[in-house]
């Protein structure tokens, strides 16, 4: 078995809970970190009490654990009753290109199905190119793209 096997063989992806908060915010402002030269963590206040911004909220935000470990988080917000939009996808640096990345998408467009959206949006800086190649990969198309940014979304009809 591959180490890509491996890793994606031990993933277990589940509902963030209240503990998992401190390790999710951290691995989404360390990704943040590496990509922009500062990450100002006050330009990022759901990240303070992602339970109470997205599940009390009616979204939806998974992490991905192995043995445990979070190694990656998700977030679906609801913007209407058709629509969604994936926010806050984030892995652990030392473990990207195991298609963890993949891997949440896929439950997140799971999870929207399951809800009955029709359309899920995503949008990414435009210089993101693992990003883009991600979600290009997971079937989202371009939408436009403008000075900063790429929307991209998915039809599940």
């Amino acid at each position: 078995m591959s180490t890509y096997e491996e890793v994606l063989s031990r993933i277990v992806i589940r509902q963030i809970r209240s503990e998992d908060q401190a390790e999710s915010r951290n691995i989404i402002l360390s990704g943040l970190g590496e990509h922009f030269d500062r990450v100002d963590p006050t330009l990022n206040p759901d990240l303070d009490d992602i339970v109470a911004v997205y599940l009390a909220r009616g979204h939806q935000f998974v992490v991905a654990t192995v043995e445990e470990l979070i190694v990656g988080t998700g977030g679906l917000r609801i913007e209407n009753v058709q629509d969604g939009r994936i926010v806050r996808l984030s892995v652990a640096r030392e473990l990207r290109g195991h298609g963890i990345g993949q891997a949440i998408v896929t439950y997140l467009l799971d999870l929207a199905r399951e809800l009955g959206l029709h359309r899920i949006h995503v949008e990414t800086n435009r210089d993101w190119y693992p990003a883009i190649g991600l979600y290009g990969h997971c079937g989202f198309k371009q939408l436009y793209a403008d000075d900063e940014s790429v929307h991209m979304a998915l039809d599940l009809t």
